[in-house]
């Protein structure tokens, strides 16, 4: 890591001790190692501490943050991106693997297409065990030069985790902090979209781990969901219709904001009206994990990276305490 990294990575964790060394391992062994790591504690009551504590006094990249209590997922990965004074930044997860090569990958795209904001790779979802369930390709039209395009692909086309990408921090400055009611990701990332165009890596580097304590598993319904994202959204004044009704004004908010022509921005409206219009249709919001896999040659490859990334280990000679 230099003097002044380019790449924060921003680790949001809450009690996440049964994956997090292995997801730690993965980040820390990555072939690009320009990069801080900052980890930001929702005030664990398990062995996270520890675990955290441990590796930042093996690794000098890592700063690990403790927050005294637990302020929901959402407040807790916007805090991490206000801790980022780099170039560029990355939002991790605790229980997801990562090939090697992945953020090297991602920073090459972004250094080669100036005109890019966004750059990530294609996914497999794994299982508590780190097997692969569900591989998929990635077919949203992100990379579209047309600001509607790029949007109405994110509306209606299903997959995508574009929100854990290697973003331009001067572009995530010029978005409205995530939310927190139903799917502000999804509004978020749409948002980021509307700047410019994405650049998905045609390589499997990225592995998301779907687990009974996932947050989504862990809380099934829309109410719980927000609950976790933010403690707030808890009592009476926050039901599931206002939740709702924020998740599509949310969308109305970004195409309002976004740096676009008049006739972008009537197009953009366009495409919502009829993705609302839509959203009675059979399969409609589908999951990853419910698609089709892709060619198994493609796996294949994809596993050997997934090995290589476990075998990094993490710590790089002269780190160690």
């Amino acid at each position: 890591m230099t003097a002044r990294p380019r790449l924060t990575v921003g680790l949001p964790v809450y009690n996440g001790e049964e994956y997090l060394a292995e997801s730690l391992d993965a980040l820390l062994g990555q072939t690009y190692e320009d990069f801080e790591l900052v980890i930001s504690d929702n005030a664990s009551t398990d062995g996270t501490r520890d675990i955290c504590r441990k590796y930042a006094a093996r690794d000098s990249r890592i700063r690990y943050l403790r927050l005294p209590r637990n302020i929901g997922a959402t407040p807790n990965h916007n805090r991490l991106f206000a801790e980022c004074r780099t170039e560029l930044f990355k939002w991790a997860s605790h229980d997801d693997l990562y090939a090697r090569d992945l953020l090297r990958r991602c920073v090459d795209a972004l250094d080669e297409r100036p005109d890019v904001i966004l750059a990530h790779a294609d996914q497999a979802v794994i299982d508590a065990d780190g097997q692969v369930k569900v591989p998929y390709e990635y077919k949203l039209a992100t990379a579209s030069r047309r600001a509607p395009e790029r949007f109405r692909s994110m509306l209606f086309e299903p997959g995508g985790d574009d929100f854990y990408g290697v973003i331009r921090a001067d572009v995530l400055r010029r978005v409205k902090p995530m939310d927190s009611y139903h799917h502000a990701d999804r509004t978020f990332v749409c948002e980021i979209g509307l700047h410019g165009p994405f650049h998905q890596v045609p390589e499997l580097l990225y592995f998301r781990r779907d687990h009974p304590t996932r947050a989504e598993r862990a809380n099934p319904s829309k109410r719980s969901r927000c609950v976790n994202l933010d403690p707030r959204r808890a009592g009476p004044l926050h039901p599931t219709p206002r939740l709702l009704a924020e998740y599509v004004l949310g969308f109305v908010s970004a195409i309002r904001r976004a740096p676009l022509s008049v006739a972008d921005r009537r197009a953009c409206y366009g495409h919502l009206a009829a993705w609302m219009s839509s959203r009675a249709r059979p399969g409609a919001g589908e999951r990853v994990e419910d698609r089709a896999p892709v060619d198994p040659a493609r796996l294949a490859v994809s596993l050997d990276a997934l090995v290589a990334g476990r075998e990094g280990r993490g710590v790089r000679e002269g780190d160690q305490a």
